[in-house]
């Protein structure tokens, strides 16, 4: 019986350490990521702007980094069009979860499509189609598709200027478009799923305040964040 046992229990001690950074998390653990998001609209050009954001992601409250995000990209919207497209970099440092100070990085070329639409007087949604290049550690090149569907909805008045008490809500889908990463690695297609709902306020019509929770779902494990985002008009 010991002898039959034996090559089961060291299957599952591999399996154990197969995948440390995974295994390792604490699923019960609240996150919390702080988010500056701006946008601007220099005169460089018919229909050119700029936009970009700054994430500091934790995997507790603070203190025990998970990712720290900086991206940038030059936007374009045609005329007499509310469609806006993107083409930005961005550059990725994660830390893995616990005391270990190990980090990954990564660079990333992106490619985006934001459709605004709004129905009736108070619904106003956003679609987002992202296509991004990402160059990881120790990982091949490879690519990554993201769908983002958003709500913004004010309480207090249809607008969402200034003084405007709004809720806001989205899900975005994360879709790998190769499996292999490398050295005989793979990934699934699904990558993660993100859902985010928030209470807001607008500070003026430039500048809004958020926050929120989210629940990030990857094949492994499913873990919630606080959000704290500033989202500013320059």
């Amino acid at each position: 019986m010991q002898k039959s046992l034996s090559p089961l229990l060291l299957l599952l001690f591999l399996q154990g350490f197969s995948n440390p950074a995974i295994a390792q998390v604490d699923e019960d653990q609240l996150g919390a990521w702080y988010m500056f998001m701006w946008t601007a609209d220099p005169e460089i050009g018919a229909g050119f702007g700029l936009q970009g954001d700054v994430q500091h992601r934790n995997w507790d409250a603070y203190g025990d980094l998970e990712q720290l995000l900086i991206r940038g990209g030059l936007t374009w919207s045609p005329q007499d069009s509310n469609l806006k497209f993107t083409l930005g970099l961005a550059h990725i440092s994660s830390g893995a979860f616990g005391p270990s100070r190990d980090k990954t990085r990564e660079k990333r070329l992106y490619q985006e499509l934001l459709i605004p639409q709004r129905v009736s007087d108070r619904f106003y949604l956003t679609h987002r189609l992202r296509l991004e290049q990402r160059d990881v550690d120790n990982q091949d090149f490879r690519n990554r598709f993201r769908y983002s569907f958003a709500l913004n909805y004010p309480l207090n008045q249809t607008t969402l200027s200034r003084g405007a008490l709004y809720l806001s809500f989205y899900n975005e889908l994360f879709l790998n478009l190769e499996q292999d990463v490398g050295n005989n690695r793979r990934v699934d297609y699904f990558d993660r799923n993100r859902f985010y709902a928030a209470i807001g306020y607008s500070l003026s019509d430039s500048s809004r305040l958020q926050f929120g929770y989210m629940e990030q779902t990857l094949d492994e494990i499913s873990k919630g964040q606080l959000q704290f985002n500033w989202l500013h008009s320059f």
